[in-house]
């Protein structure tokens, strides 16, 4: 089974790490980190580099891909290489996923139409307008199709598929040896907990 996470100048680290170090340990996984050119690719800081190992054109058919979001997104919503391989890729792929606003290129692309998906919560409207039905889900499957919302979502999303793919006990293997148990100091990590002058602080930012 081979895995594609999609790399962008621009991309949220954790939306493309996240995912990884879950799927990865599907049995049988081969996990690639694919781009237009291989090499360096810087996240939305600048500070962090993956490297992408397979051009687009080398991973035309993985089982499973992944596509992280970013801060903007215009430039990979209109990137007509990037969504060519999107849509080729979608054509045999077993599951077509994103994190955060990554859900913006399927949408980009078509795939999502008539769909539910989620998306950071800053993004869903973009998301309505480009033919998808948002929701405030964490993690949203709509047949093939699963959605996670902001950044650590990923993780979430990255299990739920383990657990579909392989089984409860080796995605409960998975959490438990990442440790991965939240308990955050703060509640405020959704625009309902958070107080409501910090939501509309950062509307009013991203408008």
């Amino acid at each position: 089974m081979q895995i594609a996470v999609v790399l962008f100048e621009g991309f949220t680290s954790l939306d493309a790490i996240g995912p990884y170090e879950t799927l990865q340990h599907i049995p049988g996984a081969e996990t690639v980190f694919v781009a237009a050119r291989t090499g360096p690719v810087r996240n939305d800081s600048g500070s962090l580099a993956l490297v992408a190992d397979r051009t687009f054109e080398e991973v035309p058919r993985p089982d499973i891909f992944v596509v992280p979001g970013g801060p903007d997104m215009t430039p990979q919503t209109t990137d007509p290489v990037l969504l060519d391989w999107v849509r080729a890729a979608d054509r045999e792929s077993t599951w077509t996923t994103s994190v955060c606003t990554g859900s913006l290129v399927l949408a980009a692309a078509g795939l999502l139409t008539g769909r539910r998906a989620t998306s950071h919560w800053l993004a869903l409207e973009q998301l309505r307008e480009a033919g998808a039905e948002p929701t405030g889900d964490r993690v949203v499957m709509d047949g093939k199709y699963v959605t996670a919302a902001g950044v650590s979502s990923g993780i979430d999303m990255g299990l739920t598929l383990v657990g579909r793919i392989a089984g409860d006990r080796r995605a409960q293997s998975v959490q438990l040896l990442l440790e991965y148990d939240p308990q955050p100091p703060y509640d405020a990590g959704s625009p309902e907990k958070a107080p409501a002058d910090l939501v509309a602080e950062w509307r009013s930012v991203s408008a």
